[in-house]
Order: C-alpha cells, then sequence, then structure tokens
C-alpha cells in the first residue's frame, strides 16, 4: 500500500499581514500533480487543516474543492484529522456522512477508538485517527483523573488501542502532537501546558507499522523512519527559512513498513532572510524579487526611506531591519526573551504576579487561574 503523508496546510493563514491563500493553492495543486504521477492508494493529512476555529471564506472553498478532486474526482480515500489550530465542532460538520465516500475526518475521541480498515493486496491496513485532544478531554473520555498532560493521554490511547486490536496486522497511527526531540520553529502555536509538559515520548509509537504526525513544520523523523512529522507544505515564518518543504510518500508491504521518500515542494514565492547593503541589493543582489523576503541591511550609514525604495524592486518584503552589533545587555535581552517563549501561559502569568506582587502566586490562585486559562483554550478551539 502506498500512502501520502502530509499535514498543517494551515489554509487561510496570514502572514505579516499577507494572505497565503494563492499560494497555498498553488501549492496544493503541486500536491495534486505529484498524486497524479505517484498514484497512492489514500492520503494521509494529520491536523491544522486551517490556521484558526474560525477560516476565512476562500479558505473553506479551497478546502472544499481539494476534497472534492481527492474524492469525487481520483476516488482516493483520505484520511483527516484536526490538528490545535482547527476547531473540532466545524470540520466535524458532516464527517459522519463523508465516510460513504471515503472521506475520513475525526476531531474527537469516539467510543471504541474504531480505526478506519483498508485492504491491499496483502490484507487489512488499520489506520487509527487521533486527533489534537487536550488532556482534560481525554481524562473525561476514559474517566481517569490521573490523565494531567499529554505524555499521560497518549500514552492512555495508545495502550487501549494496543490492548484492543491485533497488533500482528498492520496499524497505522495519525496524530497531531509534539514528539519529544522534534525540531520546532516560531509559526508552530505552542500546546498547552497546563498540569505539566507538552512532550509525548516517541517510544510510544514503535509498536505501530507507521505513525504519521501533524504540528510541527519541518519533515522529519523522531527516534525512527516510520515515526515521522510530514512538516507543511509551504514556509509559514522566516523561522523556516532554511526548510525544505515536501510530502512524503510511504509504502507498506506485506511485512510492514517497507520505505519512505520525501517528493520535494517548489513555492511560487519562496521565504528567505537576505542580508547585503542596501547599494548592491538595489542593483537586484537578492535574487527573486517576488520572494517573500526579511532583509537584513548591513549599512552604518543613515539611508532614507529604505523600505519605499527597496519595495519597488521586491514589492513583498515582509521585514527590514538593520543589523546592528549585539552587545552583552542585547544578549541578556534576547536570552529573556527566548526564555518567556518558551513558557506556558501559566508560567508566563505567574511571572507576571510575581513581578507586579512580589511575591509567588498562591496555591490556590493558581489552581484556578490553570482552570480559567484551560477554558479560554477550550473556547477558542470551539469558538
Amino acid at each position: 500500500m502506498k500512502l501520502l503523508h502530509t499535514a498543517d496546510w494551515h489554509l487561510g493563514k496570514i502572514v505579516n499581514s499577507v494572505h497565503m491563500t494563492e499560494d497555498q493553492a498553488l501549492i496544493l495543486e503541486q500536491i495534486k500533480t505529484i498524486i497524479d504521477r505517484e498514484q497512492p492508494d489514500a492520503v494521509i493529512v494529520a491536523g491544522d487543516l486551517y490556521d484558526r476555529a474560525i477560516p476565512p471564506r476562500d479558505a473553506v472553498e479551497l478546502l472544499n474543492n481539494t476534497w472534492n478532486w481527492l474524492i469525487g474526482d481520483k476516488e482516493i480515500p483520505v484520511l483527516s484529522i484536526s490538528g490545535n489550530h482547527d476547531s473540532p465542532d466545524r470540520l466535524d460538520f458532516g464527517s459522519q456522512l463523508f465516510k460513504a465516500s471515503k472521506l475520513y475526518i475525526e476531531t474527537k475521541l469516539r467510543p471504541g477508538l474504531t480505526p478506519v480498515t483498508l485492504e491491499d493486496a496483502h490484507g487489512p491496513v488499520h489506520f487509527h485517527l487521533i486527533p489534537y485532544t487536550e488532556p482534560a478531554d481525554v481524562r473525561a473520555f476514559f474517566g481517569d483523573d490521573s490523565i494531567t498532560t499529554h505524555q499521560r493521554a497518549m500514552e492512555q490511547i495508545v495502550s487501549y488501542i494496543t490492548d484492543t486490536y491485533d497488533m500482528t496486522e498492520r496499524h497505522v497511527f495519525i496524530g497531531h502532537a509534539f514528539l519529544a526531540g522534534g525540531m520546532e520553529s516560531d509559526s508552530e502555536e505552542r500546546l498547552s501546558m497546563i498540569g505539566g509538559s507538552p512532550y509525548v515520548d516517541a517510544a510510544l509509537f514503535k509498536p505501530f507499522t507507521y505513525a504519521a504526525f501533524g504540528h510541527l513544520h519541518q519533515a522529519q523523523r523522531i527516534v525512527s523512519d516510520h515515526i515521522r512529522y510530514s512538516g507543511s507544505p509551504l514556509k509559514y515564518s522566516f523561522s523556516e527559512a532554511s526548510h525544505k518543504k515536501s510530502v512524503t510518500m510511504v509504502e507498506l508491504d506485506a511485512a510492514g513498513f517497507q520505505s519512505f521518500e520525501k517528493i520535494d515542494l517548489v513555492p511560487e514565492r519562496d521565504m528567505r532572510i537576505v542580508e547585503g547593503y542596501y547599494d548592491d541589493l538595489m542593483e537586484g543582489s537578492a535574487g527573486n524579487p517576488d520572494d517573500y523576503l526579511h532583509i537584513r541591511l548591513l549599512d552604518d550609514g543613515q539611508l532614507l526611506d529604505p523600505m519605499g525604495k527597496l519595495r519597488k524592486l521586491y514589492p513583498n518584503i515582509l521585514r527590514l531591519e538593520r543589523k546592528a552589533k549585539v552587545g552583552a545587555s542585547s544578549m541578556s535581552d534576547i536570552k529573556q526573551i527566548k526564555e518567556k517563549q518558551r513558557m506556558s501561559h501559566m508560567q508566563l502569568f505567574a511571572a507576571f504576579y510575581e513581578e507586579m506582587k512580589g511575591e509567588a502566586i498562591p496555591e490556590h490562585r493558581q489552581t484556578h487561574m490553570e482552570a480559567v486559562i484551560q477554558r479560554l483554550i477550550e473556547q477558542e478551539r470551539r469558538s
């Protein structure tokens, strides 16, 4: 069986005030070309179909047209889950009816965690569609008060699957999570860390024939070749400028996982960081003028309206800065900023509380704030 693994489309994404829908439509056309050439038996989309809970109309139309092409024109089964950016309730609309057309969209944990089973010449392949779910939801689903972290939640889900189903057959896990050891970028929204770490141990997925993940935007293996992130099809921040975007083609044989291949995607407009002197850039040294650019000017002297003049040649400059020498105090500030970026919502509030009050937040107030933050996160995902 041949599977095309992709994820993190983020349809409706806006980067530095630029709507990416046109770029997304073009990259989806490339994926269609790959599907026509490779003829996969199924397509996996491992979450974050949309960039936000209420996507714009053109993003909804783009996804609808893509589903119609895959299911209606090509008759290829699609196995998709909701990610942390998606609204589970909105994506769930019609999902039970779509199954008749082999469009399988899972947005919540359902009793039995019944897999989708497809057949090839060697027999059945069972696909376990596990959408992004908060630990609180998994705790309620299993009635287990010990589930307070993403790790404990995934342990319970995987344990249920491996205890319930015959793992000597071929099983594919489709998930949306932050596997420990994965390389992240700035455009990924941090998963909630209320009650503990957002990370999940990749070793949990070793029993599966293949584990197809979404959330991290860089294509990568975690622990083993059969546990992989496909990465996003486009660069969504300048922290991804060095990424090579692709889709992953996976082949299963009678024994299980056989091989994988990353097939490159080439955007109409790349996202690049360019350093140079103003005069050189005005001579065209930045390369393709239509790319999305973050330009760092090396000039020391004063420049008159550099953005306005450079944009006449490079219309898609998204960021312009002067590259300054970094002193010890600046390095300290940068370190503090990076440390805060790694904090959870609760950790940030606790730091703010201590700064304002001059004392650590009391336990009873921390418990109250954790509940408030969790409720706001759930409301955002369901709004």
